[in-house]
């Protein structure tokens, strides 16, 4: 029987989902052409709601075209352009696969979301590194929104700009200024995240022997898009203090490279602040080679105890080698995905050409809330609290890394994660294995090695993990590697 299957869902309008139900019968054919619709009170029985919801109905689908009404005979299906899908004069069925680019296919290949072990209800998970939501003060960001919106909110709706929204770059080239950064002939790109920084960066640089130098391990989203651009890799390992600077000349004599990629403040996924000495003589040495240096600020921000340490692009002064891709994805909110590129204003300025041609503009609406948000003096209290909460969670893993696990040697200086090496040997995959069984997930470290290595190494991320999970799920990550030692 015709209209039996209406089925009212959630709180949406329900003129709308009438309308919807109508619109989808006539566009399939269910419903004919000139067919004579039932009256707007049969109708309501039929489908269980009021008159005024059909009325209300029939008029939205006369006004897009679906329905006509002729008066005093009522209201009549449209004849509409037929969707040539329902009855197709060929069954054609494209072999996609075979059709895509050796970037698709590596892409996909190196897609560790569809790759890792999914999550089971009741999984203590140890693999986002993402900030814990419930630090998020949504009054603050109500309010930030309701205050820009008042201000400006027709032009926020609208079509922005592909540097960014002026505002919010004048507040973060005083917000670099402020860590030391010599802003003269810089100039600053808004962006979706650090991975469009990232990815505009390398869409702008001449591949000139298509080598790239890097701590070893690194960001696994840095790996792939370097790899997806054809960019050989070479890792240089690291030190309690930052990669390691003897290995990293010895690389520079051996061979040019294009650029560095490095993240030098609660590094990822090793979580090591590099010195303020080596930063020094890290610049020093890349000057010395005329190589480039991209750098990740990830999450510099949670610094829980010490002195503050400038950022490379703070070191390097004057010099206009360092490009710099900074984000508060990891501090505040990843939603709104807002990060920005701080280099040479001549390289910003093909930079936003490129950002143009890709996706036209960051979301104004994102940028304006951000700024209004920094604006009103939210930062500063939002870090105290982050920062101390942070900080209690961190030493509370490593306390219970320290009793509970069986390994060699953990490293971390705070930010959201710690990481853990067992002996050469040991293999981590294996423990991920056992350990989802009993119900917990970590990462793997070997995900983020340029050369493949680093099979006996795990990152925690603990910042989304309640402090009784956080013991629970190391005590069983402990006991099952335990058990695989022997």
């Amino acid at each position: 029987m015709m209209f039996n299957d209406f089925k009212l869902i959630g709180d949406r309008p329900v003129y709308i989902q009438v309308k919807d139900y109508l619109q989808k019968m006539i566009a399939q054919g269910g419903l004919l052409a000139d067919q004579k619709l039932p009256s707007t009170r049969e109708l309501s029985e039929l489908l269980h709601v009021s008159r005024n919801t059909v009325i209300a109905a029939y008029t939205s689908l006369e006004d897009e075209g679906f329905v006509y009404t002729i008066r005093g005979k009522g209201s009549f299906a449209a004849a509409i352009i037929p969707a040539l899908c329902n009855e197709p004069s060929h069954d054609l069925k494209l072999d996609w696969k075979q059709r895509l680019s050796g970037t698709a296919q590596l892409a996909e290949e190196l897609d560790l979301m569809k790759r890792g072990i999914r999550a089971a209800k009741g999984t203590i998970s140890f693999t986002s590194i993402a900030p814990d939501e419930k630090l998020f003060d949504l009054d603050q960001v109500k309010r930030a929104f309701l205050d820009r919106m008042s201000i400006e909110g027709d032009v926020l709706l609208n079509y922005g700009y592909a540097k960014g929204y002026k505002p919010l770059i004048e507040y973060l080239l005083q917000y670099m200024e402020n860590k030391g950064v010599n802003v003269s002939g810089k100039d600053l790109l808004i962006t979706n995240g650090f991975t469009e920084g990232f990815e505009l960066v390398l869409s702008a640089l001449q591949k000139r022997n298509g080598r790239v130098l890097c701590e070893n391990p690194t960001h696994n989203t840095a790996i792939k898009n370097l790899k997806l651009h054809g960019y050989d890799i070479t890792g240089i390992e690291m030190e309690s203090d930052g990669i390691c600077l003897e290995k990293v000349e010895q690389a520079l004599q051996k061979q040019s490279y294009d650029f560095a990629f490095l993240i030098p403040s609660y590094h990822n996924p090793t979580g090591i602040v590099m010195s303020p000495e080596k930063r020094v003589k890290l610049i020093e040495l890349m000057a010395g080679y005329q190589v480039p240096i991209v750098e990740d600020g990830f999450n510099e921000e949670l610094r829980y105890s010490g002195a503050h340490v400038a950022p490379l692009i703070a070191t390097a002064g004057g010099s206009n080698n360092v490009v710099y891709i900074g984000s508060f994805s990891k501090v505040l909110f990843p939603g709104i995905r807002v990060g920005w590129i701080l280099a040479d204003r001549e390289l910003i300025y093909y930079l936003e050409s490129i950002k143009r041609a890709r996706s036209i503009h960051t979301s104004t609406l994102d940028q304006s809330l951000l700024y209004q948000y920094l604006l009103n003096g939210n930062l500063d209290k939002y870090l105290k609290k982050a920062r101390a909460e942070y900080k209690r969670k961190y030493e509370w893993t490593k306390q219970c890394i320290e009793e509970h696990l069986p390994c060699k040697r953990i490293s971390g200086d705070g930010g959201l994660h710690v990481f853990v090496e067992f002996e050469q040997g040991f293999e981590t995959r294996e423990l991920l294995k056992i350990c989802s069984e009993r119900g917990v997930i970590f990462t793997p470290g070997d995900n983020f090695y340029t050369d493949g290595t680093g099979q006996h190494t795990m990152r925690l991320g603990f910042s989304r993990v309640a402090d009784e999970d956080i013991s629970r799920g190391i005590r069983i990550i402990g006991e099952t590697a335990a058990q695989l030692m022997g």
